[in-house]
Formats: C-alpha cells, sequence, structure tokens
C-alpha cells in the first residue's frame, strides 16, 4: 500500500472522529494529513510528508485554532425585539414616576416607569431605557433634573 493512501485514510479517520468531538482540532490534523497525503501523492519522500504533516499542524494550531475558539466564544452579534431597545434614548409625552408615565421610543409611544422610584421626570426630557418589563420601558432621566419646588404650606407662621 502507498504510503500517501496511508495518510488519506489517517485524514479520513480524523475527520470522522472530529465529527464526534467538534473541538476543531482533529479536524486541522485532518487537513495536515492531508497535505501529507498530496505531498506522497506527487512523489515526494516519507521525510518530506511527515515535515509537510508536522509544518500543516503546527501552523493550524497556532494559526487557526486561536481564530476558530474567538469565533465561538463571541456573543450575539444582533439584539432584536426588547433586548435591542435597551440603552436607547426615549422623550417623556407624559410625565414618569414610579408607576407611570409615556415615551416615544423608537418612533413607537412606551408606558414608562422610573427606575428610582424618588424622581418625577417632566415632559419633553430625554431618559435612556434600562430594561423593557413586559410592555413598560423602565427608564432614567440623561441629565439631572431641577429640584421641583416644596408646595407653599398653609398657615405658615411669619418669623421675625
Amino acid at each position: 500500500m502507498p504510503v500517501w493512501l496511508i495518510w488519506i485514510i489517517l485524514a479520513t479517520a480524523l475527520g470522522v472522529a472530529e465529527f464526534f468531538t467538534l473541538t476543531f482540532v482533529l479536524g486541522l490534523l485532518a487537513a495536515a494529513a492531508l497535505v501529507a497525503g498530496l505531498l506522497g501523492a506527487l512523489g515526494l519522500p516519507v521525510v518530506v510528508q511527515i515535515i509537510g504533516f508536522a509544518a500543516a499542524a503546527a501552523a493550524g494550531l497556532v494559526l487557526v485554532k486561536p481564530l476558530m475558539d474567538r469565533q465561538m466564544n463571541r456573543g450575539p452579534d444582533v439584539r432584536s425585539g426588547t433586548a435591542a431597545l435597551v440603552g436607547r434614548s426615549a422623550v417623556v409625552l407624559e410625565e414618569v414616576d414610579a408607576d407611570r408615565g409615556l415615551v416615544k421610543l423608537n418612533g413607537e409611544e412606551w408606558s414608562a416607569r422610573c427606575l428610582d422610584e424618588d424622581l418625577v421626570v417632566p415632559v419633553g426630557a430625554r431618559v435612556d431605557v434600562m430594561e423593557i418589563d413586559g410592555a413598560t420601558a423602565v427608564v432614567y432621566p440623561r441629565e439631572a433634573l431641577p429640584e421641583r419646588p416644596e408646595p407653599p404650606e398653609q398657615n405658615r407662621p411669619e418669623q421675625d
């Protein structure tokens, strides 16, 4: 049996093993075995085939494997649905407090409530969407709100 055929059988076996393990390492070794098999089919000596296998395996493990790992460990590129609205800016249409309000978000009117229960956000203020709770946008003002004046007290005694 020619040596190049042994490389092809080895590449096939490694490819099947990669199919079941999904580690990418065996697939890279299978590709290296194919390189060695090609070198053997061209009639090059066994030493050159082994060097070709080692070089292709090393290149795959050093150059390709880190790229593949990085791609596999990436998070989702695109947020959709309500997750895409988190972090967006909105404009207050009706005063927003801890319980209710209305904002214009992404061209649509959304019911809203303020993240900070002590704040009341006036009409026209810009807010950031912190989360979406059902059909309600939980918002926080972008800029510091002006202090609300205290209501005047009735029958307040005068001080001298």
